[in-house]
């Protein structure tokens, strides 16, 4: 069953010119496209939060033990 808001959709989109339902179904694809891509990154980025505090936490204890140190981008 179609939600409310896809039939709401469907009806705008059957309201146009055939030539402009195709421009617009070209847009929503990648838009669609671009909102499953972020969903996947939020996803991966909020499965991996234990795992970079855990490495933040290591970079600072190695530079307060001496093992690291501070970037310097002019010698890069």
């Amino acid at each position: 069953m179609k939600s409310t808001a896809t039939l709401t959709v469907v009806k705008m989109i059957e309201g146009l010119p055939e030539s402009i339902q195709d421009r617009v179904v070209e847009h929503l694809r990648d838009y669609i496209e671009d909102m499953r891509e972020e969903a996947q990154w939020a996803e991966s980025f909020s499965q991996s939060q234990e795992k970079l505090a855990s490495l933040a936490q290591q970079a600072r204890k190695d530079k307060a033990d001496g093992k690291a140190m501070s970037m310097d981008f002019d010698r890069l």
